[in-house]
């Protein structure tokens, strides 16, 4: 009782904390416009943090180093609390146990980054069909377009059917299913 209490609260305070942080470094990243509504509500959402650690952690070549550094943290915390929730243990290799973790924290990093982008595909097509002129259409093109472009180069329209975001969904599963999965397999083979 006490641990799927304790999994709740991770699941519903720390790790969406750690995905608003990295949503907001890849809105920056892309230069997505965070003059909206999604925009202001990451960034009153994150910037007590943010913010106070911009201080300490300079931007590396325009790159929001802080948002990252702090979802990476916050992912690894909650990845550790995770572990110790349902495994009363000492690790036995604490040195191990602790590269697992930070490891294992990137590779979710990576793993959340892709969900993201997916769900931002799947928002924008049921968008560009029920309501395409709204205004969380340029957000969505902002975060999609890099990815989207060099497909569709590629990728000839069927009439009037783009099927580059079907195709682009279909490269992100195959990215979480082979790579990511061989990659947790091998960090979580630490822990």
């Amino acid at each position: 009782m006490f641990q799927e209490a304790a999994q709740f609260l991770l699941d519903v305070i720390l790790q969406p904390f750690a995905i608003l942080l990295l949503l907001r470094f890849h809105m920056q990243w892309l230069r997505a416009p965070m003059r909206n509504k999604v925009g202001e509500f990451i960034m009153s959402i994150t910037n007590f943090v943010v913010l106070r650690s911009r201080r300490y952690i300079p931007s590396f070549r325009g790159y929001d180093t802080s948002s990252i550094l702090l979802a990476y943290i916050f992912e690894t915390i909650y990845l550790y609390l995770a572990e110790f929730i349902w495994v009363y243990r000492v690790p036995g290799d604490v040195s191990m146990f602790i590269a697992g973790i930070l490891l294992s924290g990137i590779v979710k990093l990576m793993s959340l980054s892709i969900t993201l982008l997916m769900v931002t595909l799947i928002i924008q097509a049921i968008l560009s069909w029920i309501k395409p002129y709204s205004p969380a259409m340029p957000i969505l093109n902002a975060i999609t377009m890099p990815f989207l472009r060099p497909l569709q180069k590629r990728i000839p329209p069927a009439g009037n059917i783009d099927l580059a975001p079907f195709v682009l969904l279909v490269i992100c599963q195959l990215l979480q299913m082979i790579p990511l999965y061989m990659l947790d397999h091998a960090v979580r083979s630490l822990l």
